[in-house]
């Protein structure tokens, strides 16, 4: 069975402070915010700054007119499918024994989400001479992160087979994000988020990854037999719940977008595992997270390293957010 709900977590009912507004907060306070977190995120501790405006006119491993690089400037994006696709990679046990031992999820979840949105900004829109070397920096440091999962299995981070599981899952995640929260994407958009991330997850030591929707739901059939629930989950679940990501004020906003996170998972693997319609979006909540997702799709923001990497190849800084991917 499957934890049960905690009384004070707004899934018996609506968040008050949302609640009785009925809308977002102020456009202002949001893109202060947006802002504010962009910039911070970027900046984990003991992490190098990354500077995505240099050099200028070195491309990235992404094309600037591809819709990897639309789909990724959009920071609540980012939130609400980073999440689902870690709970999607979590039902595998392997790789749910590997993050759960050798990351910091429990100790420090804010550093960990920093950490890992700025691998992600890199590996799209950072200079790709910088990208490859951080990429090649991760495989090293993944390739000493061994053991054994409590059923016995021997797991390695950098196994290509788990790899591919991990990238799938994330452009799972990030495209079904984008899809019901900001604008639907067709098949043909699907496919081509997947296409154009290939490269970048071989990289990282992938092996045969999806490049289409058909080889995606291959691949989550291939593995069904495989994938189970776990309280590891529903601890993942309250920890980006109750962690300060963002600030006081919007901590609803951040209860919903995970709960955002679960809604978009496979139907027939959130039964797997447990997560029932509680730990997913009240009706009511389902326009606010698409309102927020879409504003958040037109503010441009100096800290966005997608706006940053436009002016680095020498296009307007608004340039992704003059049409809409289809």
């Amino acid at each position: 069975m499957s934890p049960a709900p905690k009384s004070g977590d707004g899934l018996a009912g609506p968040d008050h402070g949302l609640a009785l507004a009925g809308r977002l907060p102020t456009i202002p306070f949001l893109h202060d915010w947006m802002e504010t977190s962009t910039r911070d995120y970027l900046r984990p501790i003991g992490a190098p700054p990354i500077d995505f405006a240099h050099p200028p006119g070195e491309a990235a491993l992404f094309a600037p007119g591809s819709l990897t690089w639309r789909v990724f400037k959009n920071p609540i994006v980012l939130f609400i499918g980073g999440l689902a696709a870690v709970i999607i990679e979590l039902a595998e046990p392997a790789v749910r024994t590997g993050v759960w031992e050798h990351s910091t999820f429990r100790s420090d979840p804010v550093g960990r989400l920093r950490r890992t949105g700025l691998a992600t900004m890199v590996s799209v829109y950072g200079p790709r001479s910088v990208a490859e070397a951080m990429i090649a920096r991760v495989v090293q440091m993944h390739d000493g992160v061994t053991g054994t999962t409590p059923m016995g299995r021997a797991y390695h981070a950098n196994d290509a087979e788990l790899l591919t599981w991990v990238y799938a899952t994330a452009g799972f995640g990030f495209a079904r994000a984008y899809s019901r929260y900001v604008a639907p994407l067709n098949v043909e958009a699907m496919d081509a988020l997947l296409e154009e991330g290939s490269p970048a997850a071989y990289l990282y030591g992938a092996s045969t990854v999806p490049h289409s929707q058909t080889g995606l739901q291959l691949l989550f059939e291939s593995m069904k037999e495989r994938l189970e629930p776990s309280p590891l989950i529903f601890e993942f679940i309250e920890i980006m719940r109750e962690a300060p990501a963002f600030p006081a004020a919007l901590r609803p906003l951040q209860r919903m977008f995970v709960r955002a996170a679960v809604e978009i998972a496979p139907t027939w693997l959130r039964r797997r595992l447990g997560l029932t319609e509680a730990y997913g979006l009240r009706l009511w909540e389902l326009p606010l997270v698409r309102q927020a997702a879409g504003l958040a799709d037109k503010i441009v923001l100096r800290s966005n390293p997608a706006v940053q990497a436009c002016v680095r190849v020498g296009l307007p800084a608004d340039y992704l957010y003059r049409r809409t991917p289809h």
